[in-house]
């Protein structure tokens, strides 16, 4: 069992799941750090204060002046900073990844179709083979083609 399970982890579907993983990962903690850091704090600004994370609600109508403070007395709150910091990080990354795999995709050689084998007899609709000069169906003359 454990030979099968070195075979698995050693598959190049397998590493390069993991590196995806770890890259995305950071990638992650990147994106965060940008909505924490950079973006937020404007925004923050804009609606009357300078950090959005402290965008809370307790649940039984205690004030609180930062959510730290709520969190050490023990209070029940809705964080709807937070919560929007995650939904701005989520778009971020969806819009990355959609990019990513937008230029993979463009880069992906497309099948070349195949020429068709069989052409449609006029006469009764039948697949028959490109080459056949009468129908195997209706037996019908079929033109050259």
């Amino acid at each position: 069992m454990l030979k099968e399970f070195k075979e698995f982890a050693m598959r190049g579907n397998v590493m390069d799941m993991a590196i995806g993983i770890i890259i995305g990962a950071a990638f992650g903690k990147i994106v965060t750090s940008f909505v924490n850091d950079v973006l937020m704090p404007p925004l923050g600004l804009l609606m009357g204060s300078s950090d959005f994370t402290n965008k809370f609600v307790t649940l039984k109508g205690e004030s609180f002046a930062t959510l730290e403070a709520a969190k050490e007395a023990g209070a029940v709150t809705m964080n709807l900073g937070l919560f929007l910091n995650t939904i701005i990080d989520f778009v971020i990354i969806a819009f990355a990844i959609f990019l990513v795999i937008k230029q993979i995709n463009r880069f992906k050689k497309k099948p070349e179709a195949a020429p068709p084998n069989t052409k449609e007899c006029p006469f009764c609709l039948a697949a028959v083979p490109i080459k056949a000069s009468r129908c195997g169906h209706c037996t019908s003359e079929l033109s050259a083609g």
